[in-house]
Protein backbone atom coordinates (compact mmCIF):
# COMPACT_ATOMS: atom_id res chain seq x y z
CA UNK A 1 0.00 0.00 0.00
CA UNK A 2 1.10 3.39 -0.98
CA UNK A 3 1.62 6.20 1.36
CA UNK A 4 -0.63 8.97 -0.01
CA UNK A 5 -0.24 11.12 3.26
CA UNK A 6 -4.20 10.39 4.12
CA UNK A 7 -5.42 8.50 7.24
CA UNK A 8 -7.72 6.01 6.96
CA UNK A 9 -9.77 5.03 10.02
CA UNK A 10 -9.36 2.43 12.68
CA UNK A 11 -11.46 -0.80 12.69
CA UNK A 12 -13.94 -0.99 15.12
CA UNK A 13 -14.54 2.68 15.60
CA UNK A 14 -11.19 2.51 17.52
CA UNK A 15 -9.10 6.05 17.90
CA UNK A 16 -6.02 6.14 15.81
CA UNK A 17 -3.12 5.80 17.90
CA UNK A 18 -0.48 8.13 17.67
CA UNK A 19 1.98 6.42 16.14
CA UNK A 20 -0.29 5.76 13.23
CA UNK A 21 -0.97 9.36 13.48
CA UNK A 22 2.17 10.13 12.77
CA UNK A 23 3.56 7.62 10.19
CA UNK A 24 2.90 9.71 6.88
CA UNK A 25 4.90 12.35 8.24
CA UNK A 26 7.50 10.70 10.05
CA UNK A 27 10.22 11.95 7.54
CA UNK A 28 9.24 15.70 8.79
CA UNK A 29 10.44 14.46 12.14
CA UNK A 30 13.73 14.34 13.50
CA UNK A 31 14.96 11.09 14.47
CA UNK A 32 16.47 11.68 17.73
CA UNK A 33 13.42 14.16 19.26
CA UNK A 34 11.25 10.37 18.16
CA UNK A 35 13.79 8.33 20.18
CA UNK A 36 13.50 10.72 23.07
CA UNK A 37 10.08 11.64 22.65
CA UNK A 38 10.25 15.04 23.06
CA UNK A 39 10.03 18.34 19.86
CA UNK A 40 10.44 21.36 19.83
CA UNK A 41 8.92 24.33 19.10
CA UNK A 42 8.90 24.61 14.97
CA UNK A 43 8.57 21.17 14.57
CA UNK A 44 5.13 21.53 17.19
CA UNK A 45 3.82 24.26 15.08
CA UNK A 46 4.44 21.96 11.62
CA UNK A 47 2.77 18.91 13.15
CA UNK A 48 -0.67 21.05 14.19
CA UNK A 49 -2.05 21.14 11.03
CA UNK A 50 -1.78 17.21 10.37
CA UNK A 51 -2.92 16.54 13.62
CA UNK A 52 -6.01 18.89 12.80
CA UNK A 53 -6.91 17.58 9.58
CA UNK A 54 -6.47 13.97 11.20
CA UNK A 55 -9.49 14.50 13.79
CA UNK A 56 -11.53 15.92 10.82
CA UNK A 57 -11.07 12.41 9.12
CA UNK A 58 -11.35 10.27 12.59
CA UNK A 59 -14.31 8.12 13.42
CA UNK A 60 -16.93 10.21 15.80
CA UNK A 61 -17.27 9.71 19.79
CA UNK A 62 -20.26 9.21 21.04
CA UNK A 63 -20.89 12.75 22.52
CA UNK A 64 -19.97 14.17 18.82
CA UNK A 65 -22.39 11.41 17.11
CA UNK A 66 -25.17 12.66 19.61
CA UNK A 67 -24.47 16.45 19.23
CA UNK A 68 -24.91 16.30 15.74
CA UNK A 69 -28.22 14.16 15.98
CA UNK A 70 -29.67 17.13 18.18
CA UNK A 71 -28.65 19.47 15.68
CA UNK A 72 -30.05 17.93 12.71
CA UNK A 73 -33.55 17.70 14.40
CA UNK A 74 -32.85 21.30 15.57
CA UNK A 75 -32.32 21.91 11.52
CA UNK A 76 -35.54 19.95 10.71
CA UNK A 77 -37.72 21.82 12.98
CA UNK A 78 -36.80 25.40 12.08
CA UNK A 79 -36.82 24.23 7.98
CA UNK A 80 -40.39 22.76 9.17
CA UNK A 81 -41.13 26.00 11.10
CA UNK A 82 -40.29 28.12 8.14
CA UNK A 83 -42.99 26.25 5.57
CA UNK A 84 -45.26 26.40 8.07
CA UNK A 85 -44.67 30.09 8.77
CA UNK A 86 -44.46 30.76 4.86
CA UNK A 87 -47.89 29.00 4.12
CA UNK A 88 -50.20 30.69 7.28
CA UNK A 89 -48.43 34.41 5.91
CA UNK A 90 -49.68 33.40 1.89
CA UNK A 91 -53.18 31.75 3.18
CA UNK A 92 -53.78 35.06 5.22
CA UNK A 93 -52.69 37.66 2.67
CA UNK A 94 -55.30 36.20 0.51
CA UNK A 95 -57.89 36.72 2.77
CA UNK A 96 -57.52 40.48 2.80
CA UNK A 97 -58.63 41.14 6.25
CA UNK A 98 -57.23 44.58 6.47
CA UNK A 99 -57.78 47.02 3.46
CA UNK A 100 -57.65 50.24 2.51
CA UNK A 101 -60.75 52.11 3.97
CA UNK A 102 -60.26 55.08 2.03
CA UNK A 103 -60.65 52.71 -1.12
CA UNK A 104 -64.14 51.61 -2.66
CA UNK A 105 -65.98 52.78 0.69
CA UNK A 106 -69.32 50.98 0.92
CA UNK A 107 -68.18 47.82 -0.84
CA UNK A 108 -68.04 44.52 0.55
CA UNK A 109 -64.39 44.72 0.99
CA UNK A 110 -65.00 47.68 2.70
CA UNK A 111 -67.08 46.50 5.61
CA UNK A 112 -64.74 43.53 5.94
CA UNK A 113 -62.42 45.71 6.69
CA UNK A 114 -64.52 47.71 8.92
CA UNK A 115 -64.98 44.60 10.89
CA UNK A 116 -61.66 44.09 11.21
CA UNK A 117 -60.94 47.20 12.81
CA UNK A 118 -63.93 46.90 15.30
CA UNK A 119 -62.82 43.32 16.70
CA UNK A 120 -59.46 44.66 16.91
CA UNK A 121 -60.74 47.91 18.95
CA UNK A 122 -63.20 45.45 21.13
CA UNK A 123 -59.59 43.19 21.51
CA UNK A 124 -57.95 46.15 22.48
CA UNK A 125 -60.83 47.73 25.35
CA UNK A 126 -61.11 43.71 26.43
CA UNK A 127 -57.56 44.09 27.78
CA UNK A 128 -57.87 47.87 29.15
CA UNK A 129 -56.54 48.04 32.63
CA UNK A 130 -59.04 48.44 35.47
CA UNK A 131 -59.01 52.41 36.58
CA UNK A 132 -60.12 51.19 40.13
CA UNK A 133 -57.80 53.31 42.39
CA UNK A 134 -55.64 51.11 44.41
CA UNK A 135 -56.34 51.07 47.76
CA UNK A 136 -52.33 51.35 49.66
CA UNK A 137 -51.91 49.93 52.95
CA UNK A 138 -51.77 52.74 55.93
CA UNK A 139 -48.81 54.27 56.86
CA UNK A 140 -49.21 53.98 60.79
CA UNK A 141 -51.19 51.60 62.51
CA UNK A 142 -54.55 52.56 62.32
CA UNK A 143 -56.45 52.74 65.72
CA UNK A 144 -58.25 55.61 67.81
CA UNK A 145 -55.56 55.89 70.72
CA UNK A 146 -53.08 55.91 67.72
CA UNK A 147 -54.37 58.23 65.62
CA UNK A 148 -55.53 60.82 68.92
CA UNK A 149 -51.96 60.37 70.02
CA UNK A 150 -50.23 61.15 66.35
CA UNK A 151 -53.12 64.17 66.19
CA UNK A 152 -51.52 65.93 69.54
CA UNK A 153 -48.21 66.67 67.95
CA UNK A 154 -49.55 68.20 64.88
CA UNK A 155 -49.73 71.53 64.17
CA UNK A 156 -52.36 72.58 61.62
CA UNK A 157 -53.66 76.29 61.11
CA UNK A 158 -56.05 76.64 63.80
CA UNK A 159 -57.89 79.53 61.42
CA UNK A 160 -59.05 76.89 58.67
CA UNK A 161 -61.00 75.13 61.85
CA UNK A 162 -57.84 72.61 63.27
CA UNK A 163 -58.40 71.47 66.67
CA UNK A 164 -54.96 70.02 66.66
CA UNK A 165 -51.73 70.62 68.87
CA UNK A 166 -54.00 72.28 71.37
CA UNK A 167 -53.27 69.14 73.96
CA UNK A 168 -51.48 66.29 73.93
CA UNK A 169 -53.26 62.96 73.51
CA UNK A 170 -54.69 61.02 76.57
CA UNK A 171 -52.70 57.83 77.63
CA UNK A 172 -53.59 55.34 80.58
CA UNK A 173 -52.00 57.49 83.43
CA UNK A 174 -54.98 60.27 82.28
CA UNK A 175 -57.35 60.61 85.05
CA UNK A 176 -60.42 62.37 83.43
CA UNK A 177 -61.82 65.05 85.18
CA UNK A 178 -65.55 65.63 85.70
CA UNK A 179 -65.34 69.09 84.96
CA UNK A 180 -62.43 71.20 83.67
CA UNK A 181 -62.04 74.79 84.14
CA UNK A 182 -61.90 76.83 80.66
CA UNK A 183 -59.66 79.62 80.04
CA UNK A 184 -60.77 82.54 80.81
CA UNK A 185 -59.60 84.05 77.57
CA UNK A 186 -58.43 83.08 73.74
CA UNK A 187 -56.14 84.89 71.37
CA UNK A 188 -56.46 84.44 67.39
CA UNK A 189 -54.72 85.76 64.90
CA UNK A 190 -56.91 85.16 61.75
CA UNK A 191 -56.22 85.93 58.03
CA UNK A 192 -58.86 86.95 55.59
CA UNK A 193 -58.23 84.51 52.56
CA UNK A 194 -58.65 85.35 49.15
CA UNK A 195 -62.55 84.51 47.82
CA UNK A 196 -63.49 84.37 51.56
CA UNK A 197 -65.76 86.81 53.23
CA UNK A 198 -65.58 88.74 56.65
CA UNK A 199 -68.41 86.77 58.45
CA UNK A 200 -67.19 83.79 57.38
CA UNK A 201 -63.40 84.31 58.44
CA UNK A 202 -65.16 85.39 62.32
CA UNK A 203 -67.29 82.42 62.04
CA UNK A 204 -64.89 80.26 61.67
CA UNK A 205 -62.50 81.68 64.65
CA UNK A 206 -65.85 80.88 66.41
CA UNK A 207 -67.06 84.06 67.20
CA UNK A 208 -70.97 84.02 67.72
CA UNK A 209 -73.66 85.25 65.04
CA UNK A 210 -75.03 87.84 67.12
CA UNK A 211 -71.40 89.68 67.60
CA UNK A 212 -70.70 89.14 63.64
CA UNK A 213 -73.51 90.58 63.20
CA UNK A 214 -72.62 93.71 65.25
CA UNK A 215 -69.07 93.89 64.46
CA UNK A 216 -69.74 94.22 60.63
CA UNK A 217 -72.17 96.98 61.53
CA UNK A 218 -69.93 98.93 63.26
CA UNK A 219 -66.64 98.09 60.88
CA UNK A 220 -69.10 98.89 57.74
CA UNK A 221 -69.80 102.67 59.76
CA UNK A 222 -65.76 103.31 59.30
CA UNK A 223 -65.21 101.43 55.27
CA UNK A 224 -66.57 99.51 53.30
CA UNK A 225 -66.19 95.62 54.48
CA UNK A 226 -65.47 95.10 50.18
CA UNK A 227 -62.13 97.31 50.72
CA UNK A 228 -60.72 94.77 53.51
CA UNK A 229 -57.76 93.68 51.37
CA UNK A 230 -57.52 89.52 51.20
CA UNK A 231 -54.03 88.53 53.70
CA UNK A 232 -55.14 91.21 55.83
CA UNK A 233 -54.22 90.21 59.84
CA UNK A 234 -56.40 90.35 62.79
CA UNK A 235 -56.22 89.70 66.28
CA UNK A 236 -59.49 88.39 67.92
CA UNK A 237 -59.70 88.02 71.60
CA UNK A 238 -62.32 85.43 72.89
CA UNK A 239 -63.86 85.61 75.95
CA UNK A 240 -65.52 83.56 79.04
CA UNK A 241 -68.15 81.42 78.11
CA UNK A 242 -71.64 82.92 80.20
CA UNK A 243 -72.52 78.76 80.05
CA UNK A 244 -71.47 75.55 79.26
CA UNK A 245 -72.08 74.70 75.48
CA UNK A 246 -72.74 78.39 74.52
CA UNK A 247 -70.42 80.12 72.04
CA UNK A 248 -67.49 82.61 73.30
CA UNK A 249 -68.19 86.40 72.95
CA UNK A 250 -65.83 88.59 71.25
CA UNK A 251 -64.13 90.70 73.64
CA UNK A 252 -61.74 92.24 71.05
CA UNK A 253 -60.88 92.61 67.52
CA UNK A 254 -57.89 94.85 66.30
CA UNK A 255 -56.60 94.86 62.46
CA UNK A 256 -54.98 96.94 60.02
CA UNK A 257 -57.93 98.76 58.21
CA UNK A 258 -55.45 100.94 55.66
CA UNK A 259 -52.26 102.10 55.00
CA UNK A 260 -53.39 105.10 57.37
CA UNK A 261 -55.87 103.98 59.69
CA UNK A 262 -56.33 101.07 62.10
CA UNK A 263 -59.41 100.04 63.50
CA UNK A 264 -60.18 98.44 67.13
CA UNK A 265 -63.05 96.86 68.65
CA UNK A 266 -63.59 96.14 72.76
CA UNK A 267 -66.28 94.72 74.72
CA UNK A 268 -67.17 97.12 77.73
CA UNK A 269 -64.93 96.00 80.76
CA UNK A 270 -67.28 97.12 82.81
CA UNK A 271 -70.01 96.00 82.11
CA UNK A 272 -68.62 92.33 82.20
CA UNK A 273 -67.37 92.65 85.23
CA UNK A 274 -71.05 93.11 86.43
CA UNK A 275 -72.27 89.98 84.97
CA UNK A 276 -73.39 91.59 82.25
CA UNK A 277 -72.89 90.49 78.26
CA UNK A 278 -71.69 94.66 77.55
CA UNK A 279 -71.47 96.23 74.43
CA UNK A 280 -68.79 96.70 72.06
CA UNK A 281 -67.52 99.71 70.50
CA UNK A 282 -65.37 100.81 67.74
CA UNK A 283 -62.60 102.76 68.03
CA UNK A 284 -60.59 104.25 65.07
CA UNK A 285 -57.19 105.18 64.96
CA UNK A 286 -55.64 107.31 62.50
CA UNK A 287 -51.97 107.01 61.04
CA UNK A 288 -49.94 109.68 60.05
CA UNK A 289 -49.14 109.16 56.73
CA UNK A 290 -46.42 111.07 54.69
CA UNK A 291 -47.05 110.95 50.91
CA UNK A 292 -43.72 112.33 49.71
CA UNK A 293 -42.37 110.53 46.15
CA UNK A 294 -39.95 108.86 46.36
CA UNK A 295 -36.69 109.89 43.37
CA UNK A 296 -33.84 108.10 42.11
CA UNK A 297 -31.17 108.72 39.98
CA UNK A 298 -27.99 107.37 39.32
CA UNK A 299 -25.58 106.25 36.01
CA UNK A 300 -27.15 104.05 33.63
CA UNK A 301 -24.01 101.88 32.59
CA UNK A 302 -23.60 98.83 30.76
CA UNK A 303 -27.21 97.60 31.62
CA UNK A 304 -29.76 100.28 32.64
CA UNK A 305 -32.31 97.62 34.49
CA UNK A 306 -29.34 96.23 36.95
CA UNK A 307 -28.06 99.98 37.80
CA UNK A 308 -31.73 100.93 38.49
CA UNK A 309 -32.00 97.60 40.38
CA UNK A 310 -28.73 98.45 42.48
CA UNK A 311 -29.83 101.63 43.37
CA UNK A 312 -33.10 100.24 45.21
CA UNK A 313 -35.99 100.84 42.38
CA UNK A 314 -38.12 97.86 43.16
CA UNK A 315 -38.62 95.97 40.13
CA UNK A 316 -41.84 96.83 39.47
CA UNK A 317 -41.33 100.35 39.06
CA UNK A 318 -38.02 99.89 36.90
CA UNK A 319 -40.10 97.60 34.08
CA UNK A 320 -42.79 100.33 34.00
CA UNK A 321 -39.80 102.84 33.80
CA UNK A 322 -38.71 100.57 30.79
CA UNK A 323 -41.90 100.53 29.17
CA UNK A 324 -43.02 103.90 29.44
CA UNK A 325 -39.54 104.80 27.70
CA UNK A 326 -39.66 102.24 25.00
CA UNK A 327 -42.94 103.81 23.54
CA UNK A 328 -41.15 107.45 23.16
CA UNK A 329 -37.05 106.24 22.35
CA UNK A 330 -35.12 103.56 21.13
CA UNK A 331 -33.52 102.40 24.21
CA UNK A 332 -31.01 100.41 22.54
CA UNK A 333 -29.88 103.31 20.02
CA UNK A 334 -30.73 105.82 21.81
CA UNK A 335 -29.24 105.51 25.53
CA UNK A 336 -25.79 106.34 26.28
CA UNK A 337 -23.96 104.68 29.23
CA UNK A 338 -22.77 107.58 30.44
CA UNK A 339 -26.36 109.09 31.04
CA UNK A 340 -28.19 109.10 33.63
CA UNK A 341 -31.76 107.73 34.62
CA UNK A 342 -34.31 109.77 36.66
CA UNK A 343 -37.34 107.81 38.06
CA UNK A 344 -39.69 109.02 40.71
CA UNK A 345 -42.70 106.37 41.87
CA UNK A 346 -45.41 107.36 44.34
CA UNK A 347 -44.16 106.54 48.03
CA UNK A 348 -45.93 106.78 51.16
CA UNK A 349 -44.20 106.38 55.14
CA UNK A 350 -46.44 105.73 57.81
CA UNK A 351 -45.55 106.87 61.13
CA UNK A 352 -45.52 103.23 62.52
CA UNK A 353 -42.44 102.54 60.33
CA UNK A 354 -44.30 100.79 57.40
CA UNK A 355 -43.07 101.85 53.76
CA UNK A 356 -45.39 101.50 50.50
CA UNK A 357 -44.46 101.92 47.44
CA UNK A 358 -47.17 103.14 44.49
CA UNK A 359 -47.01 103.67 40.39
CA UNK A 360 -44.43 105.37 38.14
CA UNK A 361 -45.02 109.25 38.59
CA UNK A 362 -41.94 110.47 36.38
CA UNK A 363 -39.53 108.54 33.75
CA UNK A 364 -36.53 110.36 32.28
CA UNK A 365 -32.58 110.50 30.93
CA UNK A 366 -30.32 113.29 31.35
CA UNK A 367 -27.36 113.46 29.45
CA UNK A 368 -24.33 115.91 30.55
CA UNK A 369 -26.82 117.37 33.19
CA UNK A 370 -29.47 118.44 31.18
CA UNK A 371 -33.13 116.52 30.79
CA UNK A 372 -33.03 114.74 27.26
CA UNK A 373 -36.32 112.94 27.88
CA UNK A 374 -39.17 113.62 29.97
CA UNK A 375 -42.45 111.78 30.81
CA UNK A 376 -45.23 112.70 33.56
CA UNK A 377 -48.08 110.64 34.47
CA UNK A 378 -51.14 112.88 34.18
CA UNK A 379 -54.60 112.58 34.21
CA UNK A 380 -57.32 110.14 34.97
CA UNK A 381 -56.30 107.39 32.44
CA UNK A 382 -52.34 107.66 34.38
CA UNK A 383 -51.17 108.79 30.71
CA UNK A 384 -47.84 109.39 30.04
CA UNK A 385 -46.82 113.23 28.50
CA UNK A 386 -43.81 114.83 27.42
CA UNK A 387 -42.90 117.97 29.13
CA UNK A 388 -44.01 120.11 26.66
CA UNK A 389 -47.26 118.70 26.54
CA UNK A 390 -47.46 116.25 24.13
CA UNK A 391 -48.72 112.40 25.48
CA UNK A 392 -48.20 109.00 24.71
CA UNK A 393 -45.86 109.96 21.02
CA UNK A 394 -45.52 106.15 19.44
CA UNK A 395 -43.00 104.92 17.40
CA UNK A 396 -44.72 103.65 14.75
CA UNK A 397 -47.81 100.78 14.15
CA UNK A 398 -47.52 97.51 15.30
CA UNK A 399 -47.85 94.02 12.88
CA UNK A 400 -51.53 93.17 12.84
CA UNK A 401 -50.25 89.38 13.13
CA UNK A 402 -46.65 87.94 13.39
CA UNK A 403 -46.44 86.59 9.60
CA UNK A 404 -45.23 87.29 6.18
CA UNK A 405 -46.70 89.86 3.54
CA UNK A 406 -48.01 87.20 0.66
CA UNK A 407 -49.79 89.97 -1.00
CA UNK A 408 -48.33 93.28 -1.82
CA UNK A 409 -50.90 96.80 -2.48
CA UNK A 410 -51.17 97.34 -6.17
CA UNK A 411 -53.15 95.70 -9.50
CA UNK A 412 -52.80 91.65 -9.63
CA UNK A 413 -54.95 88.97 -10.58
CA UNK A 414 -57.47 87.63 -8.27
CA UNK A 415 -57.11 84.25 -7.36
CA UNK A 416 -61.01 83.34 -7.52
CA UNK A 417 -62.25 85.72 -9.42
CA UNK A 418 -59.60 85.34 -12.38
CA UNK A 419 -59.34 88.63 -13.39
CA UNK A 420 -57.35 91.46 -13.34
CA UNK A 421 -58.12 94.62 -10.64
CA UNK A 422 -57.06 96.41 -7.71
CA UNK A 423 -55.23 94.96 -4.59
CA UNK A 424 -56.00 97.66 -1.86
CA UNK A 425 -54.21 95.92 1.23
CA UNK A 426 -51.54 93.68 2.61
CA UNK A 427 -51.86 89.66 2.66
CA UNK A 428 -50.73 88.66 5.92
CA UNK A 429 -49.54 84.76 5.67
CA UNK A 430 -50.87 83.54 9.45
CA UNK A 431 -52.42 80.09 10.59
CA UNK A 432 -56.17 79.65 11.30
CA UNK A 433 -57.30 81.35 14.47
CA UNK A 434 -53.74 83.99 15.11
CA UNK A 435 -55.01 86.37 17.03
CA UNK A 436 -55.01 89.90 15.05
CA UNK A 437 -54.06 93.14 16.88
CA UNK A 438 -55.18 96.69 16.58
CA UNK A 439 -52.38 98.71 14.86
CA UNK A 440 -52.83 101.53 17.22
CA UNK A 441 -55.54 103.17 19.54
CA UNK A 442 -58.99 103.21 18.07
CA UNK A 443 -62.44 103.03 18.04
CA UNK A 444 -64.55 100.64 16.01
CA UNK A 445 -66.54 102.11 13.78
CA UNK A 446 -67.84 98.26 12.07
CA UNK A 447 -68.03 94.73 12.83
CA UNK A 448 -69.22 92.03 10.70
CA UNK A 449 -70.16 90.43 7.51
CA UNK A 450 -68.88 92.30 4.78
CA UNK A 451 -69.37 90.73 1.40
CA UNK A 452 -66.27 89.30 -0.43
CA UNK A 453 -64.29 90.35 2.95
CA UNK A 454 -66.02 87.96 4.99
CA UNK A 455 -65.81 88.91 8.86
CA UNK A 456 -64.07 92.12 9.46
CA UNK A 457 -63.61 94.65 11.64
CA UNK A 458 -62.97 98.50 10.98
CA UNK A 459 -60.91 100.65 13.08
CA UNK A 460 -61.10 104.65 13.40
CA UNK A 461 -57.60 105.90 14.88
CA UNK A 462 -58.65 109.71 14.70
CA UNK A 463 -56.86 112.00 11.99
CA UNK A 464 -58.89 110.58 9.03
CA UNK A 465 -57.25 107.43 9.35
CA UNK A 466 -59.00 104.59 9.12
CA UNK A 467 -57.69 100.22 9.05
CA UNK A 468 -59.81 97.37 7.89
CA UNK A 469 -58.75 93.43 8.94
CA UNK A 470 -60.96 91.02 6.76
CA UNK A 471 -61.72 87.42 6.55
CA UNK A 472 -61.36 86.85 10.00
CA UNK A 473 -62.63 83.91 11.40
CA UNK A 474 -64.19 85.20 14.02
CA UNK A 475 -64.51 89.00 15.86
CA UNK A 476 -63.13 89.48 19.60
CA UNK A 477 -64.78 92.79 19.70
CA UNK A 478 -67.87 94.84 18.76
CA UNK A 479 -68.84 98.00 17.57
CA UNK A 480 -68.56 101.12 19.49
CA UNK A 481 -65.74 99.80 21.57
CA UNK A 482 -62.35 101.66 22.65
CA UNK A 483 -59.17 99.51 21.65
CA UNK A 484 -55.51 100.19 22.49
CA UNK A 485 -52.85 99.79 20.49
CA UNK A 486 -52.03 95.97 20.12
CA UNK A 487 -55.30 95.20 21.61
CA UNK A 488 -56.85 91.58 20.01
CA UNK A 489 -59.77 92.40 18.22
CA UNK A 490 -60.28 88.98 16.23
CA UNK A 491 -58.93 86.10 15.08
CA UNK A 492 -57.59 84.86 11.26
CA UNK A 493 -59.50 82.45 9.37
CA UNK A 494 -61.27 82.16 5.77
CA UNK A 495 -64.44 83.48 5.17
CA UNK A 496 -65.66 85.24 2.29
CA UNK A 497 -63.69 85.31 -1.04
CA UNK A 498 -60.65 83.54 0.24
CA UNK A 499 -58.39 80.64 -0.73
CA UNK A 500 -56.96 79.81 2.37
CA UNK A 501 -56.39 81.26 6.05
CA UNK A 502 -55.17 84.82 6.31
CA UNK A 503 -55.48 88.46 6.95
CA UNK A 504 -56.35 91.05 4.68
CA UNK A 505 -55.55 94.41 5.73
CA UNK A 506 -56.23 97.60 4.29
CA UNK A 507 -55.89 101.65 5.53
CA UNK A 508 -57.89 104.13 4.00
CA UNK A 509 -57.07 108.14 4.56
CA UNK A 510 -60.16 110.27 4.61
CA UNK A 511 -62.01 107.43 3.57
CA UNK A 512 -59.77 106.34 0.17
CA UNK A 513 -57.25 103.77 -0.11
CA UNK A 514 -53.71 103.99 0.72
CA UNK A 515 -50.81 101.40 0.86
CA UNK A 516 -50.66 100.19 4.27
CA UNK A 517 -46.42 99.67 3.99
CA UNK A 518 -45.96 102.81 3.05
CA UNK A 519 -47.17 104.93 6.08
CA UNK A 520 -45.14 105.35 9.20
CA UNK A 521 -47.53 107.33 11.86
CA UNK A 522 -47.43 108.67 15.66
CA UNK A 523 -50.59 108.98 17.98
CA UNK A 524 -50.59 112.39 19.71
CA UNK A 525 -52.49 113.99 23.06
CA UNK A 526 -51.74 117.55 23.34
CA UNK A 527 -52.69 119.60 26.66
CA UNK A 528 -53.72 122.92 26.46
CA UNK A 529 -55.00 126.05 28.55
CA UNK A 530 -55.26 126.27 32.18
CA UNK A 531 -54.70 121.89 31.91
CA UNK A 532 -51.36 122.39 30.30
CA UNK A 533 -50.27 125.08 33.30
CA UNK A 534 -51.34 122.50 35.87
CA UNK A 535 -49.15 119.73 34.50
CA UNK A 536 -46.11 121.77 34.14
CA UNK A 537 -46.74 123.44 37.42
CA UNK A 538 -46.82 119.08 38.34
CA UNK A 539 -43.51 118.40 36.89
CA UNK A 540 -41.29 121.37 38.31
CA UNK A 541 -42.48 119.99 41.47
CA UNK A 542 -41.63 116.56 40.92
CA UNK A 543 -38.37 117.63 39.67
CA UNK A 544 -37.76 119.74 42.51
CA UNK A 545 -37.45 116.61 45.39
CA UNK A 546 -34.03 115.58 46.45
CA UNK A 547 -33.00 111.90 45.66
CA UNK A 548 -33.69 109.34 48.67
CA UNK A 549 -35.41 112.06 50.92
CA UNK A 550 -38.61 109.59 51.29
CA UNK A 551 -36.41 107.36 52.71
CA UNK A 552 -35.66 108.87 55.62
CA UNK A 553 -37.77 107.79 58.92
CA UNK A 554 -40.74 110.21 60.02
CA UNK A 555 -39.84 111.67 63.31
CA UNK A 556 -42.46 110.84 65.74
CA UNK A 557 -44.44 112.91 67.63
CA UNK A 558 -44.69 112.90 71.37
CA UNK A 559 -48.65 111.45 70.63
CA UNK A 560 -47.38 109.11 68.66
CA UNK A 561 -44.87 107.43 71.28
CA UNK A 562 -46.45 104.19 72.79
CA UNK A 563 -45.65 103.26 76.57
CA UNK A 564 -44.57 99.61 77.76
CA UNK A 565 -47.01 98.00 78.53
CA UNK A 566 -44.93 95.50 80.53
CA UNK A 567 -42.63 95.95 83.67
CA UNK A 568 -39.58 94.62 82.66
CA UNK A 569 -40.00 97.13 79.15
CA UNK A 570 -40.38 100.18 80.84
CA UNK A 571 -37.57 98.89 83.44
CA UNK A 572 -35.51 98.51 79.68
CA UNK A 573 -36.68 102.17 78.59
CA UNK A 574 -36.18 103.96 81.30
CA UNK A 575 -32.21 102.55 81.76
CA UNK A 576 -31.34 103.31 78.11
Amino acid sequence: MENTGEISPSPLGEEPRFDELRAPHAALIPADDVAEGEMDGETVRSFAPILANSMKVAPPTGSRKVKRQVLARVQGWRARYDEWKLGVSERLSGLDLAPDLAENIGSRRWFRGLGTMVALGAIAFAFWPSLTPLEARAAIPEGEDIRDEFRSQMIMPLALGADSGRRMGPTAAVIPLASAPERPQIELVVTLAKGDSFSTMLRRAGVSATDIGRVSALIGDAMPLSEIEPGTKMDIVLGRRTEEGAPRPLDALAFRARFDLELEIERNSAEIETGEPGTLSLARNVIRVDDTPLRVRGPVGSSLYRSMRAAGVPASAVQDYLRTLDDQIELDREVRSSDEFDIIIAYRRAATGERQAGNLLYAGIDREGEPKTQLMRWGEDGQFFEASGVGEQRKGLVAPVPGPVSSVYGMRRHPILGIRRMHPGLDFRARHGTPIAAVTDGQVVSAGRAGGCGIAVRLRHGGGLDTRYCHMSRMAVRRGQQVKRGQVIGYVGSTGLSTGPHLHYEMYRNGRHINPSSVNYVTRAVLEGTELIDFRRRLIELRQIEPGAALEDLEQLPSEVEEPSREIERIAATSM
